[in-house]
């Protein structure tokens, strides 16, 4: 069983930015592939972006060239740099941590608001 605890969440204004962390529990970390998805009010959650085992980064198309994906594996730890934050960038944000398509483990959520 993995754990995965999500933070830096909050309110920011429009342009702004967040960055947001995942801390993964045990010592595999560093094999797992790792996501972030949102979930906006009354939508589906979407993937954001997501990192594989060995680096490679791919992103929804709503956030290319605003937001970056990146792992720490000495720290076990994904990060999301969000940068020109928008309202549409509103939603409760998990992180996922994935062994292989039906072996995941997902985080608590971490809520982002983007408002004036």
């Amino acid at each position: 069983q993995v754990q995965l605890v999500e933070s830096g969440g909050g309110l920011v204004q429009p342009g702004g930015s967040l960055r947001l962390s995942c801390v993964a529990s045990g010592t595999i970390f560093s094999i797992m592939d790792m996501g972030w998805y949102r979930q906006a009010p009354g939508k589906q959650r979407e993937l954001v972006a997501g990192i594989t085992s060995g680096g490679s980064t791919n992103y929804g198309s709503s956030v290319k060239g605003r937001f970056t994906i990146s792992r720490d594996n000495a720290k076990n730890t994904v990060y999301l740099q969000m940068d020109h934050l928008q309202p549409v960038d509103t939603g409760v944000y998990y992180c996922n941590a994935k062994l292989a398509p039906s072996y995941d483990f997902w985080g608590q959520g971490t809520q982002v608001t983007v408002s004036s």
